[in-house]
């Protein structure tokens, strides 16, 4: 018993020097990270080299820790992200901190498969995309398909998809009253249709809708989708209206089945219910999902224009917690073609992230989709407030704090988090 005593003596002295002097990097996550986006490619690049990083939920912003190697603090440096070194009792501090708060441990384990789906067309089309940019910028990489790639069972490779500002319906944006003489809209057009041509479908609206079905395979079978702007109530219409047209003449050459609304079907939808489609093709808008024309008769301005982030119980519901992840809990709003979305018209299961307080708008939502999830972000750019077309793409180097484009890389970071059982 004395010599058991004696050995139990010695191993704590042992382990408890080891403990204290294990080193972890730090990278928070609050206001005083020096570069938030390129952070997250920091985290993705560790989980590229099969090196586990944990996200520290509501610790100083969302920060991260994973193991203090030389190469990620070079990378840290050149990339000009700011870290910390710690070492196992300030590490056991922080964990105190986090078991006592509204906060939460999840680790990282595997960088997740990414992909953009845009059009071969997208690099000159005159808007950006501010996922693309996002990944850029944080030097994550991500590859691009499109209907070809999607209609062969592609998405399988991936496990995290975004849709870039597509127009599901097949009305080509409804850019026909303002923009149908410009020599880009001719191009995405004849393009569109000869690609649906190509792959046995008459009609563009018919193509988008086999992608549609198959973008909803993917969700299912455990994808995880995130879509911005048009392409968030464009892909749901599309899902609802699959067995009636909502295409106007203008956009086919044939005309809208007359009972078209009735016909709905929004048990199609992941996200949207009881809403209308906008039927005349000189109007710029898709349905009354977006709360765009409501906006415009408030007369919002940049400077007045912000969104509330909801505070979720991080050890009951890391999910959402992940998704809202930042160092600001109210950030600036943006318009897009759908700038925000009606919440009368959201389906009671879907959880709104974000809302546009005094008026019925959720600006960012969430929910499940059998194995996999979907998560929609209206708008179109995080940091041009009112994005035209032909302007300039954003410059991401000068909005490298920018708590709306985190929201896009809280869910790139997303799919890398381990499963594991809801708490009750």
């Amino acid at each position: 018993m004395y010599k058991l005593i004696i050995f139990i003596m010695l191993t704590v002295l042992v382990v408890l020097p080891n403990a204290a002097t294990a080193q972890k990097i730090l990278i928070p996550m609050d206001l005083e990270q020096t570069d938030h986006l390129r952070a997250y490619g920091i985290a993705f690049w560790c989980l590229g080299y099969g090196q586990e990083v944990e996200w520290l939920l509501n610790y100083r912003g969302g920060s991260f820790t994973t193991d203090a190697l030389s190469r990620v603090e070079q990378l840290c440096k050149l990339r000009g992200v700011k870290y910390e070194i710690i070492d196992g009792g300030q590490e056991a501090q922080i964990k105190a901190i986090i078991a006592e708060n509204n906060m939460e441990t999840v680790l990282l384990e595997k960088a997740p498969r990414v992909a953009i789906y845009a059009p071969p067309f997208s690099t000159n089309e005159p808007w950006d995309d501010a996922v693309n940019l996002a990944l850029e910028y944080a030097e994550i990489p991500f590859d691009v398909i499109w209907d070809v790639e999607v209609l062969q069972g592609r998405l399988a490779d991936y496990d995290w998809l975004h849709l870039h500002h597509e127009d599901f319906t097949g009305q080509f944006g409804k850019f026909y009253t303002a923009h149908r003489n410009t020599n880009w809209y001719k191009q995405i057009k004849a393009l569109s249709e000869t690609t649906a041509h190509e792959l046995g479908f008459k009609k563009v609206s018919q193509l988008k809708l086999a992608v549609s079905s198959m973008i909803k395979e993917y969700v299912r079978n455990g994808g995880f989708l995130f879509a911005m702007c048009s392409a968030t109530d464009t892909y749901e219409i599309s899902l609802a209206a699959f067995n009636t047209d909502i295409v106007p003449s203008a956009y086919d050459a044939d005309p809208v089945d007359a009972d078209c609304q009735s016909k709905l079907d929004y048990g199609q939808c992941f996200a949207f219910e009881n809403y209308t489609v906008e039927l005349n093709p000189m109007v710029y808008e898709h349905s009354n999902i977006d709360t765009s024309p409501t906006r415009g008769r408030r007369n919002f301005s940049a400077q007045a224009d912000y969104f509330t982030l909801f505070d979720f119980a991080a050890k009951y519901d890391p999910v959402p917690t992940m998704l809202v992840q930042d160092h600001t809990p109210v950030v600036k709003g943006f318009w897009g073609q759908c700038t925000g979305f009606r919440k009368d018209l959201v389906k009671k299961h879907v959880i709104i992230l974000a809302e546009t307080e005094g008026i019925n708008e959720a600006k960012y939502i969430h929910g499940n989709f059998g194995r996999g999830t979907f998560t929609y972000l209206s708008g179109h750019d995080p940091e041009d407030y009112q994005h035209f077309i032909g302007d300039p793409p954003t410059d991401v180097s000068l909005h490298k704090n920018s708590p709306g484009y985190r929201l896009i890389l809280n869910n790139v970071l997303f799919p890398a988090a381990k499963k594991r059982e809801r708490k009750t």
